[in-house]
C-alpha cells in the first residue's frame, strides 16, 4: 500500500508572485502592522495593501490580528468589513465584493492537498464572496468555492461547494437551511 512521502513534496508550479523580497518585507510589515495589532489604524493598513497589490475599496474595515498571505492576490469592495483574528490564506486570488462581512477568526483557505498522491501535491483555487455576503465567526470557506450574493455562513461551517445567492449555509460540509431573507 502507498504511503505519502513528505520528503518527495514540490510545490512546482505554483509561485506565489512577487519577489523574494517582497515577500520578506510583506512578512514583517504584516507581523507589525496586521497580525500584532499594535498599530490598529484602519487607514494604515488600508494604504499598507495598496502599496503590496491589493485592490480595496472605500470604507474598508480590517480589524487587529488579520493575517493575509498576499496583498497582490487580494481585491476587496467597499464597506466591506474584516474581523480580528481572519485569516485570508489567498495563494491565488480572493475576491471579496462590497458590503462583506468577515467574521472574527474565519479562514479563506485558497490551497490544499491532494492526498491521493505519495508527493502530497499542491491544489489552489481561487474565493469570490460576492456582495454582502457574511461568514460567521470561526467558517472556514476553501479554495475554488463561490459565495454568491447574500449568502450566509454560519459560525464553525465549512463551504466546500458553492453557495447559492440569499441563503443560509450550516454546518461541516456546509449544507443549505434556509433563505436569508433581507427586510
Amino acid at each position: 500500500m502507498q504511503q505519502t512521502d513528505l520528503s518527495v513534496y514540490n510545490n512546482h508550479p505554483y509561485h506565489p508572485g512577487g519577489s523574494a523580497l517582497k515577500r520578506a518585507i510583506w512578512y514583517y510589515i504584516s507581523s507589525v502592522f496586521f497580525k500584532s495589532g499594535l498599530l490598529p489604524v484602519n487607514g494604515i493598513k488600508i494604504a499598507l495593501l495598496r502599496l503590496f497589490g491589493a485592490q480595496v475599496g472605500k470604507g474598508v474595515v480590517i480589524k487587529p490580528g488579520v493575517n493575509i498571505k498576499y496583498p497582490w492576490h487580494l481585491k476587496i469592495g467597499d464597506n466591506t468589513w474584516i474581523g480580528e483574528r481572519v485569516w485570508i490564506d489567498n495563494l491565488v486570488l480572493v475576491t471579496i465584493g462590497s458590503n462583506v462581512c468577515i467574521s472574527q477568526g474565519a479562514i479563506l483557505q485558497t490551497g490544499s492537498h491532494n492526498y491521493k498522491k505519495t508527493t502530497f501535491d499542491l491544489i489552489t483555487g481561487s474565493i469570490t464572496l460576492a456582495d454582502g455576503v457574511w461568514v460567521g465567526c470561526g467558517a472556514i470557506v476553501n479554495q475554488g468555492v463561490i459565495a454568491a450574493n447574500h449568502s450566509v455562513l454560519t459560525s464553525g461551517s465549512v463551504a466546500n461547494k458553492h453557495l447559492e445567492a440569499y441563503f443560509i449555509y450550516q454546518g461541516n460540509p456546509a449544507v443549505k437551511t434556509r433563505p436569508r431573507i433581507i427586510q
